[in-house]
């Protein structure tokens, strides 16, 4: 069985987060954990609460310990733009596009398959 948690507009572009989730995909969870509180971005606390949910969804449904599981599927999405308008010079406008995310984490125990 496999547990799952998902951060919808994260407001920062999966450009930003891929490098960040590249680092811990496939690892344990708690060799993850402590690789994010060391990284300095901002997006890198993020991911670890979303990680951190998907751990507290295995213990309490499915009654997993934290020190068995394994990161099986990482994965960020693209989310809804936000577009804008800024006005420019003679009347013009320049279109402001701001990306959204959504981060999806996938666990399960260290023995199973997915």
């Amino acid at each position: 069985m496999v547990a799952k948690a998902i951060a919808k507009n994260t407001g920062v572009s999966v450009k930003k987060v891929k490098p960040i989730i590249d680092l811990v995909r496939g690892r344990k969870v708690d060799e993850s954990l402590v690789m994010l509180d060391f990284i300095s971005s901002p997006i890198a606390s993020k991911v670890a609460k979303v990680i951190k949910s998907a751990v507290s969804n295995a213990e309490n449904d499915l009654l997993y310990r934290s020190s068995d599981m394994r990161i099986v599927s990482i994965f960020a999405n693209e989310g809804p733009r936000v577009k804008r308008f800024r006005a420019r010079a003679r009347g013009r406008v320049a279109r402001i596009i701001r990306r959204n995310s959504h981060i999806t984490v996938v666990i399960a125990a260290e023995g199973e398959e997915v």
